[in-house]
């Protein structure tokens, strides 16, 4: 431990060599106002305490604490000794008259811990709300004498620049408290430890400091309080009423805070084998064995899935068509098929929401991550039935987004009903298993396919980063169950040019990023032509929250889905093969799902022009398809009116290669709206089996997520709530380096 001295009153303290050679300074009254268990009333009692501990010297145990610098007591049941009862609180304006000038600086010193503490730890959190201002108004009461009304419990940044120049006038004890003898050497200390933020916070932390119930931790004290929680719940078989809110905020039970390090570092030294036996909630065996069987669960769901789809989009666009129409209907004629099929199945599409309820999207599975951390089981059947009736009506959207809300609800109810885990942020850590191990399987791109699952729930990278290993496991075991079942290899499955490209020049990243920037644009004003094409339909009356009209509403969007598919057959479905037909300019007869194949005027893409119809009549097909109510994914049509605007840079700039124009270009367009700058370089590159192209795709989907930071399309995602702060900077709340220096060695 530090080694201590008293000097002028003072008493100092220097944390262990291994955390910091800095000695920290402070007076003895700025000490809690908590008298221990162990500490008398009486000062001369205190005193000759404090002489034997000097006479003592070096051989008096100095405890190790963890860092609570950060936890403050809310207003409640409080314990007698800590003087924190709502009773004893006074106004914030209230002052004591007959106060003692040590009694000023005793108050004012705590006040000004109070807020040098609160500003270091919460140098990167988020910035307060009225309530929550509120609500630190009410905690600092117990320390100072304000008065607040109750919130949750949550306490604000500081304003570096404010308090550090002043604190303002010293505040009186409150009235009824016992006076603490002046001068008196407690046995309390200041320690320091690392904070979570990695820097050396000071502590002030009596040697037997009781925790009061419903205390609200922070931080390592939130650790220790969530280990200890769940040991007493084991123990007292209490059941965690604080589930809905994710880890625990506040100490169940008064506990010291040498208790807490005790147990807390109790914890932290377990083996596998001990959490093995256990299964403790969160821990790597529980994790290994959830990934396991949520894998193997979600992996023959989407076995099944993709059984029953690829069975019937055979027999109607393929079997049928042979069978009742070529050589009986004229062949001008045939080309009917394809709104006779759309629109039967858009009726059933239709039909399966308003009878079977609301599927669901990608933007509500996002939602519901954020909010709950699962999705209800009640939207699995009506996302299959409207999932399946999209693709088989040959409509702009994939299977990708259905399987991810499938695999994401029955995650969670493994991890809710099977292991019976109750932690949110355990409950939503399996369900991005579910939805990891859905696009692994899905994609055939198991690391890609699992960056895209935790991608996509925020706006600007991957912000739920904790999950991320246990999601790629995952993803592995699930691309490993549906592969084996579904008989498919990992593999190439767009060949865009005979020869793959050989190496990677340093200009090709910036071209990459130039072509990335343009398919930012065209997403922009696609996102713009989608809304307006809601506005439509909300003009309409078509758009409710009931589904009361989803049958009109999907009928009026097949009629543009219906029209531009027979103009433009290479528009039909959703892409995932139909890219490597455009991407290499190949015949309409090689398109591998719609029938007949030349639509009504037989378009082939032989020109820039073409190129460019192709492109735009993708994307309108898009957003009549999503904005009929259609259920789906849009990432493989992005991908496909990609490959259709690189083509035609091609045309234009003829020394252009192929590879890089498509996957650049494709990059740019999926980025700007779903904001995956990973996964989706991964997995275009993957599946056009380009390695040497990564950097050029990556630059590509960095530049459009720069490009479109502030304009989303998926209005669910959003910034966790603890972090984000580390994604737009505020001058005047963000914390100064030098003011964290200067108060941390004053």
């Amino acid at each position: 431990m530090g080694e201590h001295q008293e000097s002028n009153g003072r008493f100092s303290s220097v944390a262990p060599a291994h955390l910091d050679e800095t000695k920290h300074k402070t007076n003895a009254s700025s000490h809690l106002p908590i008298r221990t268990n162990h500490q008398s009333a009486d000062p001369d009692a205190n005193s000759a305490n404090n002489n034997d501990a000097k006479i003592k010297g070096e051989s008096e145990e100095v405890p190790r604490v963890i860092s609570y610098s950060h936890l403050v007591p809310e207003d409640g049941d409080v314990p007698e000794e800590n003087n924190v009862s709502a009773s004893r609180q006074t106004s914030a304006g209230s002052r004591r008259t007959d106060a003692s000038p040590s009694d000023l600086t005793m108050n004012s010193e705590k006040e000004s811990l109070l807020k040098m503490s609160s500003r270091q730890y919460y140098g990167g959190m988020t910035t307060p709300s009225s309530p929550q201002k509120s609500s630190i108004l009410k905690a600092s009461s117990n320390f100072g004498g304000h008065t607040s009304g109750h919130n949750p419990p949550s306490m604000p940044r500081v304003d570096c620049e404010a308090e550090s120049a002043s604190h303002g006038p010293p505040r009186a004890r409150r009235p009824g408290r016992k006076e603490r003898p002046h001068g008196a050497q407690s046995d309390a200390s200041i320690l320091s430890m690392f904070s979570p933020c990695g820097e050396t916070t000071p502590v002030l932390a009596p040697n037997g400091l009781m925790l009061p119930p419903e205390t609200h931790l922070l931080g390592s004290s939130r650790l220790a309080a969530n280990a200890i929680h769940q040991a007493s719940l084991r123990r007292e078989g209490e059941r965690d009423d604080c589930s809905s809110i994710g880890t625990m905020g506040t100490v169940r039970t008064a506990r010291t805070l040498k208790e807490i390090e005790e147990e807390y570092l109790e914890k932290a030294r377990t083996t596998f084998y001990n959490d093995a036996i256990t299964f403790a909630e969160g821990t790597i065996p529980q994790s290994i064995v959830i990934a396991v069987v949520i894998g193997c669960v979600c992996g023959l769901v989407a076995y099944m899935y993709y059984s029953v789809l690829d069975y019937f989009l055979d027999m109607i666009w393929k079997e049928l068509p042979n069978r009742f129409v070529v050589d009986k209907w004229p062949e001008n004629t045939y080309v009917l098929w394809i709104p006779l099929i759309t629109f039967t199945m858009s009726l059933f599409c239709g039909l399966s929401i308003y009878y079977l309820g609301e599927p669901g999207d990608l933007a509500y599975t996002i939602q519901c991550i954020h909010e709950k951390g699962y999705k209800g089981t009640h939207h699995i059947l009506p996302m299959i039935a409207a999932s399946q009736f999209t693709i088989l009506a040959g409509a702009s959207l994939g299977p990708e987004a259905p399987l991810v809300a499938i695999c994401a609800a029955t995650a969670g109810f493994i991890s809710r009903k099977l292991f019976k885990q109750t932690n949110r942020n355990v409950v939503r850590k399996h369900t991005f298993m579910g939805m990891s191990g859905a696009l692994a399987a899905f994609f055939g791109v198991p690391l890609g396919g699992s960056l895209f699952a935790l991608e996509v729930a925020s706006r600007f990278g991957i912000e739920y980063f904790e999950h991320l290993i246990e999601s790629i496991f995952a993803g592995e075991v699930c691309v490993t169950v549906f592969r084996s079942l579904a008989g498919l290899p990992l593999e190439q499955i767009w060949k865009i040019t005979p020869v793959r490209l050989g190496e990677t020049e340093p200009y090709m990243i910036l071209l990459g990023g130039s072509i990335g920037l343009l398919g930012a644009a065209v997403s922009f004003v696609w996102a713009n032509f989608h809304w307006r094409l809601m506005d439509g339909f909300r003009a309409l009356g078509l758009l409710d929250d009931e589904n009361a009209y989803a049958v009109p509403r999907v009928l009026v969007a097949a009629c543009g889905v219906v029209t531009i598919g027979m103009l433009v057959p290479q528009t039909m479905f959703w892409g995932e093969w139909e890219v490597g037909t455009i991407a290499t300019l190949s015949p309409a007869s090689d398109l591998p799902h719609v029938w007949p194949t030349t639509g009504l005027i037989g378009f082939e893409m032989t020109s820039w022009q073409s190129c460019l119809i192709v492109g735009c009549s993708k994307l309108v097909a898009i957003s009549f398809t999503v904005a009929g109510g259609y259920r789906g994914g849009y990432i493989f049509p992005f991908f496909s009116a990609g490959a259709a605007f690189g083509r035609a840079l091609c045309f234009v700039f003829p020394d252009l290669s192929p590879v890089l124009a498509t996957l650049c270009f494709a990059a740019g367009i999926n980025v700007a709206i779903t904001r995956t700058a990973l996964a989706t370089s991964l997995i275009l590159c993957f599946l056009a089996g380009e390695q040497f192209a990564v950097p050029a795709v990556l630059a590509a989907s960095i530049v459009s997520l720069f490009a479109t930071s502030y304009v989303p399309f998926i209005k669910s995602q959003l910034a966790r709530s603890d972090i984000d702060y580390s994604l737009y900077y505020h001058k005047n709340r963000e914390p100064k380096v030098q003011d964290s220096t200067r108060e941390l060695h004053a």
